[in-house]
């Protein structure tokens, strides 16, 4: 597995430890089917849409880096044309690519957040399998919400039905995960509500239970259900923030706006675990810095940044206690995302350590221990692994 130049110039223990297999402790279920290329394009980009007329998502850094570094995985010289690697891509079948890109990746663990599913999408188990690693489920609370909506009958049901559905569901995971930064912003009340308030705004939520949970004091009632369940089952509770839902105000998924909740739930010890945090990365290591239960990863960023990933993964090793970071590749939709975060994620560890070791600035020793607490080590400690 080749991470760039400056794995060449690193000693060998820490080559080693950069090369070393990771836990992905953020990520989603890519696809078992083939796809068009429309439709391929699609999920190699944040946007969700298909690029302007004449114009093509392959024209980005993760496209380039698409046909740089999953092409020699499917056996194609680098830099190929789109057209050839998505015929590659076919000829191989959607099988067979997921299994080459997902082991190619090096992960030991995939922690899937399963909120969003269906037949299109790998499950767990298939992640795991297919890529040569465990796997386990990561509980999106909002996703348990939806389904205890359907089927409670009353306000006061709701609430009994929530806490025994997260606790069902928590039983069988290794954490749990909301995305109440694209609901309503991360912006909150960080107060309980009133179980008064709660009855209430569940009996309304009864009425178009179909519809995506929005309402502010079920929101909040749903994340201190959650962590109740979490402090019970010693689970985290992970939190999406930063950029990454179109039609959202990205100022309201600044991680800075849950301070008065982290603060409130120190008390309790839940760890809070703040996701692909960039471009909000001071902020969240802010937060990392200053409370004992919070920790933090950029995702998919320095796959989406490319030649500047070095420079991602070194802002957080100036800012975040070491402790506190974790690899996530945020890979959803194709396995090409979870290859290239991971290879993006090495190359640029490889180059912040470089420079940090040519400075003199740490030993050989501090760059293989941190290295390893990043990419396996504080995951298996908060995830129980």
């Amino acid at each position: 597995m080749r991470a760039g130049d400056a794995l060449v110039e690193l000693p060998d223990a820490v080559r080693e430890a950069v090369l070393a297999p990771l836990v992905d402790h953020h990520c989603h279920a890519v696809r078992r089917d083939d796809l068009t290329r429309a439709r391929f394009e699609t999920l190699i980009t944040e946007a969700g849409a298909p690029a302007p007329p004449g114009a093509t998502h392959f024209d980005t850094p993760a496209g380039l880096a698409v046909r740089r570094w999953c092409a020699p995985v499917l056996d194609l010289d680098p830099h190929v044309p789109p057209a050839v690697y998505l015929a590659r891509r076919a000829e191989l079948g959607a099988a067979e690519v997921n299994r080459r890109l997902l082991c190619e990746a090096g992960i030991v663990a995939f922690l899937v957040d399963t909120g969003l599913n269906g037949p299109e999408l790998l499950s767990t188990a298939e992640m795991g399998r297919l890529g040569g690693a465990a796997a386990d489920e990561i509980v999106r609370i909002e996703q348990v919400e939806r389904d205890v909506a359907a089927s409670a009958v009353s306000g006061v049901s709701y609430i009994v039905d929530l806490n025994d559905g997260l606790a069902a569901m928590a039983a069988r995971a290794v954490g749990l995960t909301s995305v109440i930064a694209y609901r309503n912003g991360l912006d909150f009340d960080p107060a309980r509500p009133s179980r008064g308030a709660v009855i209430a705004a569940a009996n309304r939520r009864l009425a178009d239970p179909e519809e995506s949970l929005c309402d502010p004091v079920l929101l909040r009632h749903l994340l201190w259900a959650a962590v109740d369940v979490a402090r019970d089952r010693n689970l985290p509770l992970q939190f999406h923030t930063g950029y990454g839902a179109p039609g959202l105000d990205p100022h309201r998924t600044d991680p800075a706006l849950m301070t008065g909740f982290i603060r409130a739930t120190q008390p309790i010890g839940v760890p809070v675990v703040l996701l692909h945090c960039h471009p909000f990365h001071r902020q969240a290591a802010y937060l990392a810095a200053t409370f004992p239960h919070v920790y933090v990863d950029v995702g998919f960023a320095p796959a989406h940044t490319a030649a500047e990933a070095a420079t991602v993964v070194g802002r957080l090793l100036n800012l975040v206690p070491f402790h506190k970071q974790l690899f996530g590749s945020d890979g959803h939709g194709v396995a090409e995302t979870c290859h290239l975060s991971a290879l993006q994620y090495r190359r640029g560890l490889a180059g912040a350590l470089a420079v940090r070791l040519a400075a003199g600035e740490w030993s050989v020793s501090d760059a293989v221990r941190v290295a390893h607490m990043i990419g396996s080590g504080n995951a298996r400690r908060i995830y129980h692994l």
